[in-house]
């Protein structure tokens, strides 16, 4: 869509475990530039990233649209979003067990407070984990929207409680849990 003489294109892409990931990206004016980026995906020049008023607002917009609150606030799909701001992102005992083990959805608040907006940034690049947790999304974004979703948790402050340790495959929790391990297709 062109405003002000400069295009904007924009993408949201349905990832593993239903996360979403949006990206917003300027392209060039012509159209064979646009063109170029829904066939090929945004180029290195293009900045790719949410804007907002703020950081934290972008932030609070991709922990929304990715998925975030999904697993990492407890009773968010179940009130369909309607959990309050303030209850955004402190874990669940909910565990996440497959052929990996369990996991659990990390308190967020706590697990950001310690953290420089420069460590976060580079265990979001480095980082890859067991799932559910959707690292390849964390690595898809660009460090802006990295910055953006830190400086929104970070902005929240401490709240909550630690989450469960995640346990290995073969040993039973003592939370409920969700299963991720679909059966086999008979032949």
């Amino acid at each position: 869509m062109r405003r002000k003489g400069r295009c904007v294109a924009g993408t949201v892409s349905v990832l593993a475990g239903g996360v979403v990931t949006a990206a917003l990206a300027g392209c060039a004016s012509s159209s064979k530039g646009a063109a170029s980026w829904r066939e090929n995906g945004p180029q290195a020049s293009w900045p790719v990233h949410v804007a907002a008023a703020s950081p934290e607002a972008a932030g609070k917009y991709l922990v929304q649209i990715s998925g975030c609150n999904d697993c990492h606030t407890p009773g968010y799909s179940q009130t369909n979003g309607k959990t309050p701001v303030s209850q955004w992102l402190i874990g669940q005992r909910i565990g996440y067990r497959g052929p990996w083990g369990t996991t659990y959805a990390s308190n967020l608040r706590l697990y950001v407070a310690p953290m420089s907006e420069e460590d976060w940034v580079h265990v979001m690049r480095a980082r890859n984990d067991k799932p559910p947790m959707p690292w390849q999304s964390l690595h898809a974004m660009s460090d802006r929207d990295l910055r953006a979703i830190y400086r929104f948790i970070h902005s929240m402050g401490k709240a909550g409680e630690p989450t469960p340790q995640d346990l290995p495959s073969g040993q039973e929790p003592r939370t409920p849990y969700v299963v991720f391990d679909p059966p086999t297709a008979p032949r």
